[in-house]
């Protein structure tokens, strides 16, 4: 063995906990840190070490050199791209996944595979989902949606009599994706099924919102020849607009399409008595996509797929090897997600679920829709901004008042800098004006946080030109 590893590995716990420290450290001092740091850029990559010089060194070093600059995404003022922290119970899964290491695929290895799934029933629960969904971990919403997306091709393979995983997408010939306001990962999941971005048709939404509206879909599904597939919205990104899910259900009675809803963090509404009723109609979805590492908070990257129709699943991503389990009635995971390699996800999602339950996450939720209402009313009261859209969930979405558009993305830009420090917002465009968008996802998020992102945001629009 090489000395330094073996160095290392008679020093392990001691090395464990300087790394304890050095993350606690990081932990304890997000209230002070700015949220995106100004820190330069380092010099020039530098060479890769010929000789090593251990942990201790390397943890040293990343403490210097790295530290600095990486924004304090875990903390309670990151209010960009709807970015969860990680619980207690969250991280100290996770930091086990890592020690126990296991590839859960394989029902021949340990029992990842069934903690996954005592998992995948909990989830199914709290999203109000029935036992006709079964589900799988994948890395995020865009993985999500497209496995749920692939599941939908071979469904329309099924309908025109061919099997695109075995003829592959051409076979279709030309197929129409429906939505009113997909996220971008949609386009981007139907150009690498092979079904193209142009496969995706934009339906005429609600007048002033990003909900579509039932009537245009139904024209559009009857214009369309052959089967065809919905995407359905459980919490747009700009507005957390939700499509109307039981109309849409409800043209199956009239027209033949796969329904994919894409309730990336629209899903966790289901947990807040209050807000429930958005989510009413998810179930009847063929496929839904769920993202963990948002309002679960659980660390990156970690997101759920569920479907109805797990027999086509199997038979898009079944992998066929000497070395693996039979497909079976119950497959095992490499054959229902596109990873061969399936890090045991599971496990930080577990831990959060069984430390805090249902009641713990419903008061993260609740929390963080009241934080985007009181930052709403504070902008709302200031003559210096524009809400673009109502606060309906989580999300604010703003603009500066009283700016010319000529100016306008260039003046959001100062603002969006000048407040970097203190809280990160991101830029969007709404109904064609251009803004800002602040989403509240993370466990740590208190009224004090909203009134100083308030502050800031107040402050600055002030002092910029």
């Amino acid at each position: 063995m090489d000395r330094t590893l073996a160095a290392d590995l008679a020093r392990l716990p001691d090395l464990l906990d300087a790394t304890r420290r050095a993350a606690a450290e990081a932990l304890a001092t997000l209230d002070e840190r700015a949220v995106v740091p100004a820190a330069p850029k380092p010099a020039d990559p530098e060479p890769l070490p010929e000789q090593g010089d251990g942990t201790e060194t390397a943890l040293a070093a990343f403490r210097a050199r790295w530290e600095p600059r990486l924004s304090a995404s875990a903390g309670p003022r990151y209010l960009g791209f709807v970015t969860g922290g990680a619980t207690p119970a969250a991280l100290a899964g996770d930091w086990l996944t890592a020690a126990h290491d296991q590839n859960s695929n394989s029902s021949m290895d340990g029992a990842g595979q069934d903690l996954e799934r005592e998992t995948v029933g909990w989830l199914r629960e709290l999203f109000g989902l029935s036992d006709a969904h079964t589900g799988t971990f994948v890395s995020g919403a865009t993985m999500s949606n497209t496995t749920g997306l692939a599941i939908a091709r071979e469904w329309l393979g099924e309908r025109l009599g061919v099997s695109p995983a075995e003829d592959g997408a051409a076979a279709l010939g030309p197929v129409r994706v429906l939505s009113g306001a997909p996220h971008s990962s949609i386009a981007k999941a139907l150009s690498f099924l092979g079904l193209g971005r142009s496969s995706l048709v934009r339906v005429p939404t609600l007048p002033g919102r990003e909900a579509v509206d039932p009537a245009a879909l139904a024209r559009a599904l009857a214009d369309t020849p052959g089967p065809a597939v919905v995407v359905a919205n459980a919490g747009t990104v700009n507005t957390v607009d939700f499509d109307d899910l039981p109309a849409i259900a409800a043209l199956r009675a009239r027209h033949d399409f796969w329904l994919h809803t894409d309730a990336a963090f629209g899903a966790f509404a289901a947990l807040s008595p209050d807000h429930a009723h958005l989510t009413e109609g998810l179930d009847a979805a063929d496929s839904v996509c769920v993202d963990l590492h948002k309002w679960l908070n659980v660390p990156y990257d970690s997101a759920v797929q569920f479907t109805r129709r797990r027999d086509l699943q199997a038979r898009v991503f079944q992998n066929a090897a000497a070395y693996l389990g039979p497909l079976g009635e119950h497959p095992d995971l490499v054959h229902l997600t596109p990873e061969n390699s399936h890090r045991l996800r599971a496990l930080a999602a577990w831990f959060t679920l069984r430390a805090y339950g249902r009641q713990g996450h419903r008061e993260i939720v609740e929390r963080n829709i009241a934080g985007a209402r009181a930052l709403g009313a504070a902008l709302e009261e200031d003559p210096a901004f524009t809400l673009l859209a109502p606060v309906r969930l989580n999300v604010v979405c703003f603009t500066l008042a009283d700016t010319p558009d000529p100016r306008l993305g260039a003046r959001l830009t100062a603002l969006r800098e000048a407040v970097s420090t203190e809280v990160f917002v991101t830029p969007t465009v709404h109904e064609g004006t251009a803004g800002l968008r602040a989403a509240f996802s993370n466990w740590r998020t208190t009224q004090a946080d909203v009134r100083r992102a308030a502050h800031a945001l107040r402050t600055a629009a002030r002092e910029i030109t």
